[in-house]
C-alpha cells in the first residue's frame, strides 16, 4: 500500500482553507481523515496519550486508514541510546494498540545534533520491540547529522528491519536506501509560491519514486549509499507533507494522493 498524509492535524492556518469554515476543532481529524490515507502523530512525541485517546482517533477515521507515531522525545534526546528501554516500553504499554489495524510505523526522530555512534545506536535498534501482544511493530529513525550517511548505518538499519526515514530536505542528510519492508518519507520542501506546495513535476517526481518503491525497486534519481537490499520484495510507503510551508501540506498530499489514483 501507499499512504499519503500529513503531520498532525491541529493547525490552526488550515481552518478556513483545509477546514470547512464552522468546522468544530473536535471534527477535523474525521475531515482529514477523509481526505488524506494517513497521519503522523505528532502529540506522542511531546508526551504520553491514554489509551482512549487512540481508541477514539481509531473511531473516528476510515477503515484504511493508517497512523504512524512519533516515538517519544525523551527516548530519542538522550546522550546513551542504550539507556531507552524504560522510555521506548513507556510508549508502547500506553495504549498504541488500541488503533488496530490502524497503527502504522513509528518514528524515532533524532535531533541534529545527534552523532552516530556505532556501538551506541545499534544497542537502540536492539531496544525496538518486534511486537506488542500478537500485533507486529514497525519501526523507521530518523537521523538528522551528516555522520550517519554512510554504509555502516544502512547495514545496521538493515540487520534490524528498521526504516531509515527519506527526507527531502535542504537542512537534514538525504539517505534514500530501504532497509526495511516499507518506506518512510517526510516531505519538507513545500514552497509558499506552489498553488499546491510543491510543482507539478516534484509532485510527479515522489509518485513515480512511491511506484517504484512500492513493487520493490528503487528510483534511479535518488542517491543510495549501500548496495541493493537482500529483500526486494513489494514494499509498503508512508509519504507525509510536513513542512517547508505547511498550511499547504494538506494541499500538496491530496494531489499527491489524486496521482496515486484516488
Amino acid at each position: 500500500m501507499i499512504k499519503v498524509g500529513i503531520g498532525g492535524w491541529v493547525f490552526e492556518p488550515w481552518r478556513g482553507v483545509f477546514y470547512p469554515e464552522g468546522l468544530p476543532q473536535k471534527r477535523e481529524l474525521e475531515h482529514a481523515s477523509r481526505h488524506v490515507t494517513s497521519i503522523e502523530i505528532n502529540g506522542t512525541y511531546y508526551g504520553s496519550q491514554k489509551p482512549e485517546s487512540f481508541r477514539k482517533w481509531a473511531a473516528e477515521t476510515p477503515d484504511d486508514f493508517i497512523f504512524a507515531l512519533k516515538g517519544s522525545r525523551y527516548t530519542t534526546n538522550r546522550r546513551v541510546l542504550a539507556e531507552a528501554g524504560e522510555s521506548i516500553q513507556r510508549l508502547i504499554d500506553s495504549g498504541i494498540t488500541e488503533l488496530g489495524d490502524k497503527l502504522g510505523p513509528i518514528n524515532w526522530q533524532f535531533m541534529e545534533t545527534k552523532k552516530f555512534d556505532p556501538e551506541d545506536f545499534e544497542a537502540f535498534l536492539a531496544l525496538l520491540p518486534k511486537t506488542e501482544g500478537s500485533r507486529k511493530l514497525r519501526h523507521a529513525v530518523e537521523v538528522r547529522h551528516d555522520s550517519f550517511k554512510s554504509p555502516d548505518f544502512v547495514a545496521l538499519a538493515r540487520r534490524y528491519g528498521v526504516a531509515i526515514v527519506l527526507a527531502d530536505s535542504d537542512h537534514f542528510p538525504m539517505i534514500a536506501d530501504p532497509t526495511a519492508d516499507f518506506v518512510y518519507a517526510r516531505l519538507q520542501a513545500a514552497s509558499e509560491d506552489e498553488a499546491v506546495g510543491y510543482s507539478d513535476a516534484a509532485l510527479d517526481q515522489w509518485h513515480a519514486r512511491a511506484s517504484t518503491f512500492a513493487e520493490g525497486g528503487f528510483p534511479d534519481d535518488l542517491p543510495r549509499l549501500a548496495g541493493e537490499a537482500d529483500n526486494k520484495g513489494k514494499r509498503d510507503v508512508f509519504i507525509y507533507m510536513i513542512n517547508g510551508f505547511k498550511p499547504k501540506a494538506p494541499a500538496a498530499a491530496m494531489a499527491l494522493i489524486e496521482r496515486l489514483g484516488g
